[in-house]
């Protein structure tokens, strides 16, 4: 479930209190006093047997008693009561519940996961939605709600607070109104045994109420359900997260590196990013991060200009912003002459631009004129250090009348140092709409908050297929596992491994298998020069560590010899292994090459994953890796590598020449596809990956797959579906049907500029004829779970029809759109379009399929007539409904 009865949670008529107590200091008594306290309107409805009366408020014997239906319900009573009163809610009509009490997990005994099973069984004929169980409550400021135990009641504000941990959120209401920070909703979801941070983002995207959400996550529970809500939410609004578990504890020895490195808490870093969510450390950081994105600043890259009077601060800001990953912004030769035209003689010449410590405003609003001016600042930084010669608040004032005057629209951090002298400067900082930190590290931090989210919000974009680089030989690979699993294996050879990533167009090295010392030596003698000599067994795969493996072996007598010497090392190293021979494959001289690491794991939360990093036989102890979430494009697959130590090196260095960083984006590219399709691979491990100016080729793999019995694991972000792609002729005319790609966009402009003003204005309800950037952005930039665009193209690559359909969260009925550009009518096209939208919602499962048609646009009503839709009165007289069951 989703959004369903949500409403009832955050706007509920009536509440019901049961566990309501007049007992000093208990959980009930703070509950009645925070909901009876806080200024909510309707009815607050105490429920106890024991009591007359809780503080003046009439109180009910029972759910049964209670003068109406509450919408909403706040239970504070032990967990054997639990699921009783669920029901006895959900049968007066009751729509959501907040659950307080504990009780419900393993660490209850037997009786926990049990009571947890009858609540939700108890919730569900009613379609009644709970938060919690084990939370702190529920609080809406706004709504005049507070349905917790929280200490105080927040002020009303913007921001939306969901929390798993409740003392976490008692933490934040506490920072916050220190801070004078407000909120629209605080909702802590405990053991979240229904409602979840998917179900919430959801309806907070849509919340005219809330500007900003921040979340604070211990584990998310369905990986493609959260990913799906927060991609939609963070294209609406800022999303901030801050994720308990950064510590490697996680990580466990594994049969390959990369299930070794692939830490729970890099996964999710990377969904985060993938999502366009910005993750902070800490409490205070989350807010400042809302704080300064709320501001409605963007910046446009990483390079930053700072302006100060005092060299020290100008020095801690760049030592923070090189440590974070920022770049100083080089001052142009005009910038340089423009600030050599006011500043003292003795300045910085330079960035940072220090001004000395006895500038006066008038200084700082010249050279904030400036810095502003400068093309090669993405975001300046000003601060100020208190001094007795020159006003702080002046300064600021001057800052701020220079930043309206240039209208630049580039984003301006202020650090105002110092306490009680600055104070009144940052006042008037902050009446601008200036953030204001009080650090020079704080204020990197914040120009590094925006970089961030520009970078995720880029990320978010893209809409990858399962791998536009078709592998050669998929059935190979699958014939491999096939033969693997049949002999009741679950690790592959080292030849099957490099059957795979080939048959998957990953170029690997050249090998020959022998089954004896003396075969071992007729094929070192084929192969011709050096080479390396490896045990083949089914039943080792760190063959190095038993002796395995002999390198720069040369000529038939040499390898002969070692492959003798190599079988009775190994059969007394493993004595049970099972040896079938051995691998010979040929040195490989690149000495500029570097070594590499690229694998799949899998995640338990999120399935399979992509990892990429430093190689060589220190990766554990180096762990400069990064994680990625399957599907891959060449954008995503770059961004991995330059989050990497590694990449540095691969951009070239002394006598060695930049690598094929294409060539190693591929094959991070076909090890998605690969995840994508081959769900049975638990490990797949390439180290060493060879990179140089020539290209990448993998030395050694090591492939595991997962227990016969395991569950294939999905990905968490859906694949762009492939399979609805049909050619389709009309009249003479061949078109393409296919999803809709965020690459679309300028398609959709022309598509809409091609159009008549009639069929755009009964396409979108608006008087523009030209379909604004944003909307095409977002019309083309969907979510295949929740969403379908089909686009017709034609062979030119022009868009002439598009039919979507947008499903509500519950996914049981979807709303159909549908527009052809007016050249194209009458061919059938509009037809085809909602005919395959129609097959696709009932291949998701939807129940029904509708749209809202104009009454003056007699063509599409009767299309939908013919397909089999029922006319319905719309609310809006110049409006028909038509509706499809499925």
């Amino acid at each position: 479930m989703t959004t369903r009865n949500l409403d009832a949670l955050f706007e509920p008529r009536a509440i019901a209190l049961i566990g309501a107590s007049n007992r000093p200091g208990s959980v009930g008594s703070v509950l009645a006093r925070n909901l009876l306290e806080s200024g909510f309107a309707g009815p607050v409805l105490p429920v106890n047997p024991h009591e007359g009366a809780i503080r003046s408020a009439m109180a009910y014997a029972s759910v049964a008693d209670l003068p109406v239906a509450p919408d909403l319900a706040v239970i504070a009573t032990p967990a054997p009561t639990i699921p009783g009163l669920i029901a006895e809610l959900g049968q007066r009509g009751c729509r959501a519940a907040v659950v307080i009490s504990t009780g419900f997990g393993a660490d209850a005994g037997e009786d926990g996961p049990r009571l947890k099973t009858e609540m939700l069984q108890a919730a569900r004929p009613h379609l009644l939605r709970i938060i919690g169980p084990n939370c702190l409550g529920f609080i809406s400021p706004a709504h005049g709600i507070n349905a917790s135990f929280a200490h105080l009641t927040p002020a009303a504000g913007r921001i939306a607070l969901v929390a798993q941990s409740g003392a976490v959120a008692a933490a934040a209401i506490d920072w916050a109104h220190a801070q004078g920070i407000g909120f629209s909703h605080i909702v802590t979801i405990g053991d979240a045994a229904d409602v979840d941070f998917g179900d919430l983002l959801d309806y907070l995207a849509l919340d005219a109420a809330t500007q900003a959400i921040l979340l604070y996550v211990e584990s998310i529970r369905d990986a493609r359900k959260f990913m799906t809500a927060a991609r939609i939410a963070s294209r609406n609004k800022p999303v901030v997260v801050v994720k308990t578990g950064r510590s490697a504890a996680g990580a466990k020895a594994a049969f390959s590196h990369t299930g070794a490195l692939a830490g729970s808490d890099a996964v999710y870093d990377a969904a985060f990013r993938r999502a366009g969510l910005l993750r902070v450390g800490e409490l205070r950081e989350l807010f400042e991060a809302v704080q300064t994105l709320g501001a409605g600043l963007t910046a446009r890259g990483d390079r930053l200009a700072i302006l100060t009077n005092g060299g020290g601060a100008g020095v801690m800001a760049t030592d923070a912003l090189e440590a974070r990953g920022g770049r100083l912004a080089q001052l142009s030769p005009g910038t340089v002459a423009a600030l050599n035209a006011v500043a003292p003689a003795n300045w910085s010449h330079g960035n940072p631009a220090d001004i000395l410590g006895d500038a006066k405003p008038a200084l700082y609003g010249k050279a904030m004129e400036a810095l502003l001016a400068e093309p090669e600042a993405d975001a300046i930084l000003v601060m100020n250090c208190p001094t007795a010669v020159a006003s702080s608040t002046e300064a600021a004032q001057a800052v701020v009348e220079a930043v309206v005057k240039a209208r630049s629209g580039k984003p301006v951090l202020t650090a105002w140092l110092g306490q009680t002298a600055v104070e009144p400067g940052r006042r008037v900082l902050a009446a601008a709409g200036l953030p204001v930190q009080e650090t020079p590290d704080e204020a990197v931090r914040a120009f590094m908050h925006l970089v961030e989210h520009r970078r995720g919000q880029e990320l978010l974009l893209r809409v990858p297929a399962v791998g536009d680089l078709a592998p050669p030989a998929p059935e190979l690979a699958r014939q491999v596992l096939d033969t693997a699993r049949a002999e009741g294996r679950r690790d592959l050879t080292d030849p099957e491994a490099r059957q795979v990533l080939a048959a998957y167009g990953v170029p690997v090295v050249e090998s020959r298998k022998a089954a004896t010392a003396l075969e071992a030596g007729q094929a070192a003698e084929a192969l011709g020069g050096p080479v390396a000599l490896k045990i083949l067994s089914k039943d080792i795969s760190h063959k190095s560590d038993s002796g395995g493996v002999m390198l720069n072996l040369e000529g038939a007598a040499a390898v002969e010899l070692a492959a003798g010497q190599m079988l009775e090392r190994v059969r007394k190293a493993v004595p049970e292994a099972r040896i079938d021979g051995f691998v010979l494959q040929p040195m490989i001289r690149r000495p500029k090459a570097q070594e590499l690491l690229a694998g799949i794991a899998q995640d338990p939360t999120f399935g399979p994953v992509i990892l990429f990093g430093q190689g060589g036989i220190g990766v554990e102890i180096l762990a400069d890796r990064t994680v990625g979430l399957p599907p891959l494009d060449d954008v995503l697959a770059r961004d991995m590598i330059s989050r990497t130590r590694v990449a540095k090196l691969l951009a070239g260095y002394r006598d060695r020449p930049p690598a094929d960083l294409a060539a190693v984006a591929e094959v991070l590219i076909r090890l998605a596809r690969l995840a994508v399709e081959l769900p049975q691979i638990a490990e797949l491990d390439i180290n060493p990956l060879l990179a140089d100016d020539a290209g990448v080729l993998a030395l050694d793999a090591r492939i595991r797959l997962a227990a016969p019995e395991a569950v294939p694991a999905r990905t968490a972000i859906g694949p762009y579906p492939q399979g609805l792609t049909r050619d389709l002729t009309l009249d003479g005319e061949t078109l393409t049907v296919r999803p809709i790609r965020p690459q679309d966009a300028p398609r959709l402009i022309e598509m809409v500029d091609r159009s008549s003003a009639e069929d755009v204005r009964l396409r979108f309800r608006s008087g523009f004829q030209h379909l604004p950037q944003s909307w095409a952005a977002r019309l083309s930039q969907i979510d295949y779970d929740r969403e379908m665009a089909l686009v017709a193209e034609t062979a030119q690559g022009e868009v002439v029809g598009v039919g979507r359909i947008a499903g509500d969260p519950e996914g049981e009925t979807a709303e159909f759109a549908l527009m052809v550009r007016t050249d194209h009518h009458h061919h059938g096209l509009g037809r085809e379009l909602l005919a395959a939208l129609i097959t696709h919602a009932r291949a998701k499962g939807l129940k029904r399929l509708w749209g809202d048609v104009a009454r003056d646009n007699p063509k599409m009503l009767q299309l939908a007539d013919t397909l089999g839709f029922i006319r319905h009165t719309a609310e809006d007289p110049a409006r028909v409904k038509v509706e499809k069951a499925l």
